[in-house]
């Protein structure tokens, strides 16, 4: 299975709480860092959550 490596481009300043959660929740807390998770219908959904604060890219 294929892993996603999402990395954070902005801050949850202004973001709703909902979104800071799932920054959270995806093992993010600031700007430029980034986590590896495998390539799962919920990871997507929650990138889907946040496409706007996060960029993806796939890694083996």
């Amino acid at each position: 299975m294929a892993n996603l490596k999402i990395t954070q481009i902005k801050g949850v300043v202004g973001a709703i709480q909902r979104q800071k959660d799932t920054l959270r929740t995806l093992g993010l807390r600031k700007i430029g860092q980034s986590v590896v998770r495998e390539d799962t219908p919920e990871v997507k959904g929650m990138v889907r959550a946040v496409a706007h604060l996060v960029t993806v890219e796939e890694v083996d």
